[in-house]
């Protein structure tokens, strides 16, 4: 990472302004990848239809059991779900 030398209050500003354009970008770019990747895609046929509803299914299936197993071990964390404790 290059390293710059600033000598007066407007090139941190200048270079404030250029950071601030770059990250806009950058979000940018990521909001629209992020869209692409969670987008529905649409079926052109039946079999496409079923598919993309097998994988929906099971992709629901092991978030709900993911979020079931976090719940149970790290539960207590939230102060729901927890383990009851012995007396």
């Amino acid at each position: 990472m290059p390293t710059s030398t600033f000598n007066t209050l407007e090139d941190i500003q200048l270079r404030k302004d250029e950071l601030r354009t770059d990250i806009r970008v950058e979000t940018q770019k990521m909001g629209e990848l992020w869209h692409d990747l969670t987008a529905p895609q649409q079926a052109s046929s039946k079999g496409e239809m079923v598919a993309n509803l097998v994988t929906n299914s099971i992709t629901a299936i092991d978030a709900f059991l993911l979020v079931r197993k976090l719940m149970k071990n790290y539960g207590f964390l939230l102060g729901k779900f927890g383990k009851k404790k012995k007396r």
